[in-house]
């Protein structure tokens, strides 16, 4: 709660009119840093969509951020940006707001510290930054703030992965570097406790063992590199799309809505930042080219990343291609392990398989399945995945079930998967997050008809994409 004011006529106003004289008083200047303040607690677009720190303290308000009762979330905002006179009309002074932070404040570190470099980034020193980073900057005028928003945007900094930033304060502004150096030190020393050794416990009286800047950077730095894949190569990889629609084999059906799901594909993973083609009724010999084709392909040491996606029909474990021929899906897989493409080592490598792994039901009028009914013996569905990191394998659906397709709607899964994809990347989500949303969704639909797509993989870190600069057409 607010500590009370002497003043009658701050307890006779309305708060709401108290909160109009605070947004007069600030300018388009104060806008910004504010929705910069407030981009951990307020949804980016409609950040975007505010246009005065008014907009921003409705926000706030519906959220249950701010209300008469307890406005010191404000009062801890307008403190950070030195709008001091201010408080007063929110009853707080200096003081008051300084000696409450310590148990209530609700701006994070990362957010403090980035609002600090932004103060200190100046015209210079940004327009150098912009330069460095020119490949990832949309080509508007930055501010420093919005700088350090973009970068945020395209996943290159965040509360704990500050690499990127920290390099070009020490190209750029080597004074910056202390603050971020600060702020690891304290983060480390919040979630790093390290072991006692015997050496340290026999340290003489008054002496004691101290953890370094250079210690700590080399544990953050394991973590982090631990933690997510890497993102900023050069482009973010090769998306394949095998679309499988007409089939020579009699006991193939046609896979009507197929070509809506390829083109879903095709828009998100471009979206994405990929480079994407799609094959179209592909034979047994023209998809074992493909395969040969990237997994020698020159410019995977400059990608991020690999996606292969298969519409077709299936077995449990295998996958047709267009001539009826079946292919263990660990035949497609076993391409791109590091021994055999070592362009993509230590990089994940993504396949989505739309395609049956069961029994075939009777489907309904707007509803084909992708199953054939196999008569074998299935073998674990792990075997599809090879013996080593940095796989994921996607599946419709679990082992011995079928998949569905509408005839004009596309793939469950597939539709799924795309409208997630856009959902979810703009949040920073990883795709194991994605992916168990996925599950989520399609699980729900049917009726009587159930599917329940799985996930199989060996990654080692979270797939994390950077989120686009551009809206998805």
């Amino acid at each position: 709660m607010a500590v009370t004011s002497s003043s009658d006529d701050n307890h006779r106003e309305n708060f709401r009119e108290r909160l109009l004289k605070i947004d007069v008083n600030l300018g388009d200047c104060e806008v910004e840093q504010l929705k910069f303040l407030c981009r951990d607690f307020v949804p980016s677009r409609k950040l975007e969509e505010s246009s005065s720190a008014m907009d921003i303290f409705h926000h706030l308000l519906v959220g249950e951020l701010l209300s008469e009762e307890d406005p010191f979330l404000l009062a801890e905002l307008l403190y950070i940006m030195k709008q001091i006179l201010l408080l007063k009309h929110l009853n707080y002074t200096k003081e008051q707001v300084e000696s409450l932070l310590p148990t209530r404040k609700r701006v994070s570190p990362f957010r403090n510290l980035l609002y600090e470099l932004a103060e200190n980034i100046d015209s210079e020193n940004l327009k150098s930054m912009i330069f460095l980073q020119k490949e990832s900057m949309p080509k508007i005028q930055l501010t420093s703030i919005s700088f350090l928003v973009h970068m945020e945007k395209q996943a290159l900094i965040d509360e704990n992965n500050l690499a990127v930033l920290e390099d070009l304060c020490a190209k750029v502004a080597p004074h910056l570097t202390r603050k971020i150096e600060k702020y690891e030190r304290e983060k480390a020393s919040q979630v790093v406790t390290s072991p006692v050794k015997k050496e340290t416990e026999s340290l003489p009286q008054g002496e004691e063992e101290v953890f370094s800047s250079s210690n700590f950077k080399q544990v953050h730095g394991a973590v982090q590199e631990a933690a997510v894949y890497r993102m900023n190569r050069k482009f973010r990889g090769h998306c394949v799309i095998i679309n499988n629609h007409t089939f020579t084999s009699t006991f193939l059906q046609e896979r009507e809505g197929t070509n809506k799901d390829a083109e879903c594909l095709k828009l998100v993973f471009q979206w994405l930042g990929f480079r994407v083609i799609i094959k179209v009724n592909v034979t047994k010999k023209e998809l074992e080219e493909i395969l040969q084709n990237y997994k020698r392909r020159s410019d995977l040491d400059d990608g991020d990343c690999f996606v292969f996606c298969v519409l077709t029909h299936g077995q449990f474990g295998a996958v047709y291609s267009s001539d009826g021929v079946l292919i263990p899906i660990r035949k497609i897989t076993s391409h791109f392990t590091a021994r055999e493409c070592p362009g993509l080592a230590n990089k994940p490598k993504l396949f989505f398989v739309q395609a049956c792994q069961g029994e075939e039901i009777q489907p309904s009028i707007y509803i084909k399945t992708d199953a054939i009914n196999p008569e074998l013996t299935n073998p674990p569905l792990q075997d599809s995945v090879p013996d080593e990191a940095d796989f994921l394998l996607g599946l419709a659906t679990v082992p011995g079930y079928v998949s569905f397709r509408h005839k004009k709607e596309g793939s469950w899964y597939i539709q799924s998967l795309c409208n997630h994809l856009k959902d979810l990347v703009p949040r920073h989500e990883d795709i194991l997050s994605i992916l168990t949303a996925v599950n989520d969704d399609v699980s729900r639909r049917g009726g009587a008809k159930k599917q329940m797509p799985q996930p199989v993989f060996t990654l080692r870190k979270k797939v994390v994409f950077p989120v686009p600069q551009k809206e998805l057409s």
